[in-house]
């Protein structure tokens, strides 16, 4: 029988999508995380700020949590610590894709928040074992709405900031990264084939800290956008 005829065993999953400014939805893919892309961040979790070559982990595309809504607090931790982020979102993919050619392959970008069960983060690390049950837990990747590259550009600085319950957390500018935009990608895809509907969280500033039940984040990037959720 042809494979296209065949019926699903199991109703198949949603397609994970996020609003897009102006309107409609953008489809999700894979979502890749960048580790240690600032300096202070680096130095806080207790690396070298080196320029060594950026390495990456993975959540699920069902993790994102958009439109603002509230984000439960995950079970089986006690340090659920904030990351803001700036997201960029793959139009086109590809395989070894240039430095200089990464831009078009950009569709647009948001602001995200990568969220991290710290201590099973640590935990994990000191006994050498993945981070994934740190990082890839439900509902662990807050991001705004995204907006075309064709409308902004690429944003290679201006300002990050998150406050929590209106102070002031982290707040740093795109410029201090270590990789750029460019260069994570022309990295990562000599790893993997990078696909259309693939989002790239590029790391965070310093200044993450532990939120607790009732807080409420409000991150920002300059020309990009925000992200918003409470904690419950």
């Amino acid at each position: 029988m042809d494979e296209e005829r065949e019926q699903y065993v199991i109703a198949p999953p949603r397609v994970v999508a996020i609003p897009v400014e102006g309107g409609g939805l953008f489809p999700v893919r894979r979502v890749f995380c960048v580790g240690r892309n600032y300096a202070e961040h680096t130095r806080e979790m207790g690396g070298d700020p080196g320029r060594e070559p950026p390495f990456f982990f993975m959540k699920p595309a069902d993790a994102l949590l958009s439109r603002g809504a509230d984000m439960p607090y995950p079970p089986a931790t006690r340090e659920l610590h904030h990351e803001m982020e700036l997201v960029a979102a793959i139009g086109t993919g590809g395989a070894d894709i240039s430095q200089s050619e990464a831009p078009t392959h950009v569709w647009g970008y948001a602001a995200g928040l990568d969220m991290t069960r710290r201590d099973l983060q640590g935990a994990a690390k000191k006994e050498g074992k993945p981070w994934d049950m740190g990082k890839g837990f439900d509902f662990s990747a807050p991001i705004g709405m995204l907006i075309a590259s064709a409308r902004i550009g690429h944003p290679s600085r201006g300002r990050i900031a998150l406050r929590v319950n209106g102070a002031l957390r982290q707040e740093a500018d795109l410029a201090q990264m270590i990789w750029s935009i460019p260069e994570m990608i022309a990295q990562l895809s000599a790893l993997v084939r990078l696909a259309a509907g693939d989002l790239i969280f590029t790391g965070t500033p310093a200044g993450v800290a532990a939120v607790a039940r009732g807080d409420r984040l409000d991150g920002e990037i300059e020309g990009v956008g925000s992200v918003r959720t409470k904690i419950v």
